[in-house]
């Protein structure tokens, strides 16, 4: 499904990314690990095209990605970071921006679908009465995973998604995450996180490496 070839990025001064290969099948559910500023999250900004590789090609589904094929990719891949843009004031209206676009106009939820999701992440009803400013870090990421969910998509892209949450909710999103036919590429140092991947990348001065075992993380992966 996702094939990086050689990836090197590069600024003027520094080197980011250094000859980085790797595949990852369909289903699959991989985490990167490692210390701050390694290029684990460098490697996700180039997989959703907001980072262009300086050597090397990201490949998607058998064919380069480029500027034409980004949007192909787009259309099955939820990114969802650390701090979530929501892009609307409300909560509601940024649940149900995404239906707003032509693309997605003919997939708007139904009120019970819209009221399974909230229940599944623990997110009461009446969250969507309120303005995303007053929302806390956890409810942000979960209503961004709502969102992804109800626009059915099947590939995600995650960067500490965990970070925010107690403990309960934590393990809803992580249910949620279970579902065999989803693809997740994710970068964390949560422990309860890795129980859900089945593959580990360590990144670690622009390399990568992989190793059969769950990470035990120390202050230094972070």
């Amino acid at each position: 499904m996702i094939k990086f070839k050689n990836i090197t990025v590069q600024t003027q001064d520094h080197l980011i990314l250094d000859r980085v290969s790797f595949d990852i099948a369909q289903g699959e559910k991989v985490v990167f690990f490692g210390p701050s500023g390694s290029g684990k999250t460098t490697i996700l900004m180039t997989l959703i095209g907001a980072a262009v590789p300086t050597m090397g090609t990201v490949w998607f589904d058998g064919e380069p990605l480029t500027v034409q094929s980004l949007p192909r990719l787009r259309q099955t891949m939820a990114f969802i970071c650390q701090e979530p843009v929501l892009g609307a004031p409300g909560a509601r209206e940024a649940l149900l921006l995404p239906f707003s676009f032509r693309a997605n106009r003919t997939r708007m939820p139904s009120e019970k679908q819209i009221q399974q999701v909230l229940d599944d992440l623990l997110l009461p009803s009446e969250i969507l009465a309120k303005q995303t400013s007053v929302l806390s870090g956890g409810e942000k990421q979960r209503l961004a995973v709502a969102r992804a969910l109800l626009l059915e998509k099947t590939f995600f892209v995650l960067d500490e998604i965990t970070s925010a949450l107690d403990p309960q909710s934590r393990r809803a999103v992580l249910e949620l995450f279970r579902q065999p036919e989803l693809t997740l590429i994710s970068v964390s140092h949560d422990p309860e996180w890795l129980t859900l991947c089945t593959r580990f990348f360590k990144v670690e001065e622009g390399r990568v490496t992989t190793q059969s075992k769950p990470p035990i993380f120390r202050e230094t992966t972070v």
